[in-house]
């Protein structure tokens, strides 16, 4: 993401932590989904610029799409 995004007065910057579901059961089962690696059976936090929480879901969501099962735990305003 440009870097401007984040010191853009407009824009708030949102910390996110997700999993990949799917990913989780794969190495819960002791083998590695076919798409993503094995990371994501851990908890991964990405950082968003966004109007509100809600655009940032929305940000995630486009990205790491929960019909791939990914699973947002948290969200937080970055102080």
């Amino acid at each position: 993401m440009d870097m401007s995004a984040f010191t853009d007065p407009r824009q708030t910057v949102y910390q996110v932590e997700l999993h990949n579901q799917a990913v989780r059961e794969c190495v819960k089962e002791n083998r590695s989904h076919e798409v993503f690696d094995d990371r994501w059976a851990d908890v991964q936090t990405h950082e968003v610029a966004a109007k509100d929480e809600y655009k940032a879901l929305a940000m995630i969501e486009n990205t790491y799409p929960s019909c791939d099962g990914f699973v947002v735990d948290h969200v937080k305003r970055r102080d």
